[in-house]
């Protein structure tokens, strides 16, 4: 057997290797191909092409990158055509995993697309294309599932695996432990203070992230710093690249304390007093690990401007979303201040009766999502498997 799978975020590559692990337990003889990130290489995944080259975002940098991404895309339809793959799974990033999904699925190969494009949030006349392309939806999130239901698209809600990895209760002592071995001995004297907050910032993974949304933290835990004294930053770089931009940045804020960790960003936001962060997957984490965060939108302006008149949900981020109302501070585009996301950050330090009653909030939505997402996911490959 030979099941396909691509994955073109960091993100998916955390629910691909662990829906990989499962798939080889039930399947020890089947082969996996596609292109996959770290974790899934470490299980001994066959990428054709590394993962981070899926890894665009907006609007620009996918037209300039077209070409290539057209060329890799054509190369894994013919791969996995010539392989005569059994079954395809996408892993998020529709735009590039969807039609070839389509193109597989005309061939009479099952596909599954895991991990819902946000069709239900804005370009809602999307769900025709899934429906011509995708055997099988698995969402996330419950909401999601109920939209597919609504236009007979199968679907499945299997929770997130996050879900079930995170533990219920974060050790925050324990994490600043493993925080402490990872940091420089220069920096590890800021943990041993009693007085000191610990601001876990993640301006993102990628380039065009970093540089819409760095300064603007930086600047912040700067302002912090005068009004709430001894102020440290700690913040994970994805890579190389990631740390000499970030670098570059804070190069301009000598007044900002901070750490740069390479990865670890668990870590960091478990030992953290206060999260701040680029919207995307790390939010949702930032909620299993129970932490009071501030979450931050910012695109160039043409992006937002699309983007902007397309939104049909009031919300962002993934724990306002799960919950149905803004539980966590949202700074979007404009709005997205260093005065403001200083201000939003402050409230959170100093009003400690409302950490807690945040926290009661995500320990309940992180029993909604505690559902055994891998085998969830497995069991319904399996299914579409047996009825080839």
């Amino acid at each position: 057997m030979h099941i396909g799978i691509v994955v073109g975020e960091a993100s998916g590559d955390i629910l691909g290797a662990s829906l990989l692990a499962v798939l080889k337990q039930r399947f020890p003889d089947c082969r996996f191909s596609g292109i996959g990130g770290k974790r899934m290489l470490d299980q001994g995944f066959d990428s054709l092409f590394a993962q981070d080259r899926l890894a665009v975002m907006g609007f620009i940098e996918p037209l300039k990158r077209l070409p290539e991404l057209l060329r890799i895309r054509k190369s894994l339809y013919h791969h996995f055509i010539d392989e005569n793959i059994d079954l395809f799974v996408g892993i998020d990033s529709p735009d590039f995993t969807i039609p070839l999904e389509k193109k597989l699925r005309q061939k009479n190969i099952k596909t599954v697309h895991y991990v819902s494009p946000s069709v239900w949030a804005w370009r809602q006349g999307r769900i025709k294309g899934i429906k011509q392309s995708v055997d099988w939806m698995l969402t996330l999130l419950p909401f999601e599932a109920a939209f597919y239901e609504e236009h007979h698209v199968p679907v499945t809600f299997v929770g997130h695996p996050l879900a079930d990895q995170f533990p219920l209760l974060n050790d925050t002592q324990k994490a600043r432990e493993e925080l402490s071995a990872l940091l420089p001995k220069e920096s590890q004297h800021y943990l041993e203070q009693d007085e000191v907050t610990i601001i876990a910032c993640l301006p993102g993974s990628r380039r065009v992230e970093v540089e819409h949304i760095g300064s603007t933290l930086w600047q912040a835990v700067a302002d912090l710093s005068v009004s709430h004294g001894s102020i440290h930053c700690v913040i994970p770089a994805l890579n190389k690249e990631r740390r000499e931009q970030i670098e570059a940045q804070l190069s301009q804020f000598p007044t900002v304390s901070a750490s740069i960790v390479d990865g670890h960003s668990q870590t960091l936001m478990a030992a953290a007093d206060c999260v701040v962060m680029a919207s995307g997957t790390t939010t949702l984490e930032a909620m299993l690990l129970k932490k009071p965060m501030v979450v931050v939108y910012k695109k160039d302006a043409f992006s937002y401007w699309i983007i902007s008149r397309m939104l049909t949900v009031d919300h962002v981020s993934l724990p306002n979303l799960l919950a149905g109302e803004e539980v966590v501070p949202e700074l979007i585009q404009d709005a997205a201040t260093p005065e403001a996301v200083s201000k939003a950050i402050a409230h959170w330090l100093e009003n400690p009766a409302l950490v807690v009653q945040l926290q009661q909030r995500f320990t309940a939505l992180h029993h909604q999502l505690k559902v055994n997402a891998s085998e969830t996911a497995a069991d319904v490959i399996e299914s579409l498997l047996s009825s080839r």
